[in-house]
């Protein structure tokens, strides 16, 4: 196993050089009870983030929108380099007992990644977070704290870190994310 192991990670570190990766397992954070989806649904602004690889532009926003067969159409779109990307996805409720955990998947080939919905009160902010182990070896996360609007002052920010922080996930790469000047590029 230790062989094993060995020649892995030298393979994984380049896919996770722009993400956040920790040693050990993920940790379980606790989500947000009694979630309604129904009411997280609209669009959010991303605010602050773990860095992710995918992520890269500005003014970055997401819009979830059910869909008749009651999955989720999930909608991002940034700025990058002077031009709009948008991607869209799905996200499914995995276990209808725990509907704030939430999978997520970007092509029809990839499985669901997580998209846990630790706090929110669906009205200005949302703690996500999205974590995969590594055979337990080690794991890659990603943290998001979004709003309802592009701005959210800076009392928000440090009680979503705060939230996050008892929850055991690393917040000292976050950094935000730049939505100035951004409703004329939208």
């Amino acid at each position: 196993m230790k062989a094993v192991i060995v020649l892995l990670v030298p393979l994984l570190l380049p896919l996770v050089s722009a993400q956040t990766f920790r040693w050990g397992p993920c940790p379980t954070p606790m989500v947000q009870p009694n979630f309604e989806l129904n009411k997280y649904l609209g669009k959010w602004y991303e605010i602050e983030k773990l860095p992710a690889s995918f992520e890269k532009g500005k003014c970055i926003e997401a819009n979830y929108a059910l869909r008749p067969d009651n999955t989720v159409q999930v909608t991002n779109v940034q700025t990058y380099k002077g031009k709009i990307s948008k991607v869209e996805g799905t996200a499914i409720t995995q276990d209808p007992r725990e509907p704030a955990k939430l999978g997520v998947s970007f092509s029809y080939f990839s499985p669901y990644s997580p998209y846990w919905v630790l706090s929110t009160d669906y009205n200005s902010t949302a703690l996500v977070y999205s974590c995969t182990d590594v055979l337990r070896f080690f794991h890659v996360d990603f943290a998001w704290i979004l709003s309802r609007s592009r701005i959210l002052p800076a009392e928000a920010i440090y009680h979503a870190k705060e939230n996050l922080s008892r929850n055991n996930i690393d917040v000292s790469k976050m950094f935000p994310t730049d939505q100035q000047g951004c409703d004329s590029a939208l």
